[in-house]
């Protein structure tokens, strides 16, 4: 019975949160807008290339989606390269980030967050690095 990978991350919040995340994941970290399932909420499916990596879904109106709640998820994280672009893309937003330096691998992060307080994190290879 082994687990064959990550499927997809699930975001749930009202319909103006999700238009604002859409738009967020889209313009800022490059994810791009996909086929999605007719089910009966609202939603988006967002890609990196032909794979769905995550879903926004409407809150149901009467749904409770209480801010600032101590949990455990902290951040995902994406694959990337061109570090100096996605910087510039960062600044160009006006989105504060810090960087990270990853210990033996040589690899850099970026982290920052989204517009509903997720945490995001860009991972460039050492090759990736300018």
């Amino acid at each position: 019975m082994p687990i064959l990978g990550f499927a997809h991350y699930n975001f749930r919040a009202s319909r103006p949160m999700l238009d604002t995340l859409r738009d967020f994941y889209i313009e800022v970290v490059g994810l791009r807008l996909g086929p999605r399932p007719p089910f009966q909420s609202f939603g988006y499916w967002l890609y990196i290339g032909e794979r769905d990596v995550l879903h926004l879904s409407e809150a149901r109106p009467d749904e409770v989606r209480p801010a600032q709640v101590i949990n455990t998820f902290d951040h995902a994280a994406f694959a990337c390269s061109d570090l100096s672009a996605f910087e510039a893309r960062l600044n160009e937003f006006k989105i504060r980030y810090r960087r990270g330096h990853v210990p033996l691998t040589g690899q850099q992060q970026l982290f920052f967050s989204d517009p509903a307080g997720n945490g995001v994190e860009l991972n460039f290879a050492e090759k990736d690095v300018s």
